[in-house]
């Protein structure tokens, strides 16, 4: 077993080699949170959470942290707009984005730090650069500078010449335009911290290289956050984190990418999310693109609900995480058909065992998921869809190419429900349907590994109006009345109207049952 990650900073995959021995330390740039979630912030969290999973899977010892910016611009600016106080602003939106992780089953972060629980270590952080002379202070400022660090622009490949900076009454106590903010004097009504320097605030890049090295050392195995953070977030850690230790920040920066609302639709999406594990779309183009809160992006509380949770994370799983993910109603209907896929077949998979799919038992580890076919075909597809899955995931984590190899899976699984009769009790072997619940448990082995299928959906087929249900009953009753009669026509009739409704009928040897498909 050997797990290759990209790294945005080598451009190459490289073997996970962790800092220490079975362990590893993952840290993910969080929210600014002066607003409410929306479906561009579940992005990062989903995939890592995947990977964690994997990561525990495989064996490791995962410690995974998440940060949350609770004092920035943008939350004093909205503080003022609402007439309430800045922790009042953050609390609130704080609380949104756990409620909205959870609805995408994101359930594996172990530390969620908070800037302002964190100023000790920040400003201790700043103090450092400055004894180094890798800082200096401006007028109650602190700015670092970048001309002492030969390196900086190294993830970017920028030059200090190129950089433009940024502008405002900042700008004038810059040394350089490049420089940037490490600390920022307080203004009349802001919310403050004491300091060396007098009262303020951190500026935002400081604040993670500060987190990051209290919960997982000055050196730690994985940095991630989304492409727009490469710069200047990222290039600006790296530069004050690595002169301040005088060693690596993090020995893998892994960049997913962006989501951006689709004009195109299903087929043009297709088209975009098989683009492949290549270079990632720029960091301007990617910034220029991102769906956001400006862009219309927004109430994804009303989306969870709408789309279902499972759904928009099966959505975001099943491209590869460097690729651009294209969000709109076609996209999201044609994961929700995926997902469909896999409901029929849980429905079949109780009514061939007798037990919910959910509470089948399923190795936990990659050890203990190993096991011999025997020349069975079932278990042979099985196991070969296991190796897919375990090779695609190994390859820089590709959850995309995973998923492909359970739906390979499930139409083994299908189609051995068929030709070994195993809905029928009198017709099927015991061996049969003993090899089908091995199969079946391997499936449910890879999906918990992505976090799948964990617990049953609220009605997955979305058809939980009592009303909608007795109405299907009729129609079925009606269809099979004709049938009865060998009034095909009205029979054909039914089943082809409803298909244009997206109603699926299946006729089974207990009767006939429906979903809805979208």
């Amino acid at each position: 077993m050997t797990i290759r990650i990209y790294d945005t900073l080598t451009k190459e995959k490289k073997p996970l080699q962790p800092v220490t021995s079975g362990k590893v330390g993952i840290y993910l740039c969080g929210p600014t949170v002066y607003d409410k979630a929306h479906i561009g912030h579940m992005v990062g969290p989903v995939i890592f959470d995947a990977i964690k999973r994997y990561l525990v899977y495989s064996g490791y010892q995962v410690t995974w942290v998440v940060n949350i910016t609770d004092v920035d611009d943008k939350l004093i600016n909205k503080a003022n707009e609402l007439g309430i106080t800045m922790p009042e602003v953050a609390e609130r939106n704080i609380q949104d984005y756990l409620e909205n992780l959870a609805g995408v089953g994101v359930d594996q972060i172990d530390e969620m730090p908070r800037a302002t629980e964190c100023m000790d270590e920040i400003i201790a952080f700043t103090k450092s650069l400055v004894d180094k002379d890798l800082a200096y202070e401006a007028d109650g400022d602190v700015f670092f500078d970048c001309g002492k660090d030969s390196e900086y622009g190294k993830l970017t490949n920028r030059t200090l010449a190129s950089i433009q900076g940024e502008g405002g009454g900042a700008a004038a106590k810059k040394r350089s335009a490049a420089d940037f903010a490490l600390w920022k004097a307080a203004k009349p009504g802001e919310p403050s911290w004491d300091s060396p320097w007098g009262h303020g605030r951190p500026g935002w890049h400081i604040e993670c290289s500060a987190m990051s090295r209290k919960l997982l050392g000055e050196t730690f195995d994985i940095h991630g956050g989304g492409l727009d953070l490469v710069f200047p977030h990222h290039e600006n850690e790296i530069a004050q984190s690595e002169c301040c230790h005088g060693k690596p920040m993090a020995n893998f920066w892994m960049h997913n990418g962006l989501l951006r609302r689709s004009a195109a639709g299903k087929i043009g999406g297709r088209a975009e999310r098989e683009q492949g594990q290549g270079e990632p779309e720029s960091v301007e183009q990617a910034a220029a693109q991102k769906l956001s809160r400006s862009k219309g992006a927004g109430g994804l509380a009303d989306q969870i609900k709408q789309f279902g949770g499972e759904t928009i994370r099966f959505f975001l799983l099943r491209t590869h995480y460097r690729s651009t993910v294209l969000f709109g109603d076609s996209e999201m209907a044609e994961a929700k058909q995926g997902l469909e896929t896999f409901y029929r077949f849980f429905k079949r998979c109780e009514r061939v065992t007798g037990e919910s799919f959910y509470t089948i038992s399923a190795a936990t580890t990659r050890e203990e998921g190993n096991f011999d076919p025997h020349g069975n075909a079932i278990l042979a597809q099985a196991a070969e869809a296991r190796n897919d899955f375990l090779e695609s995931m190994d390859d820089d984590f590709n959850t995309g190419g995973g998923v492909s190899a359970m739906f390979e899976l499930v139409r083994a699984l299908n189609k051995t429900v068929d030709t070994a009769k195993l809905e029928d009790p009198s017709a099927r072997s015991d061996a049969d349907l003993s090899a089908f619940q091995r199969a079946a448990a391997t499936l449910k082995e890879l999906a918990a590994t992505l976090g799948l299928f964990l617990k049953p959906v609220e009605d997955a087929s979305g058809a939980d109006d009592e009303l909608a249900a007795g109405l299907m009953q009729l129609i079925i009753e009606l269809r099979a009345e004709a049938r009865k009669n060998k009034d095909w026509g009205t029979a054909d009739r039914i089943r082809d109207g409803l298909k244009n409704l997206h109603v699926v009928l299946e006729d089974r040897a207990g009767g006939t049952e429906w979903s809805v498909e979208r």
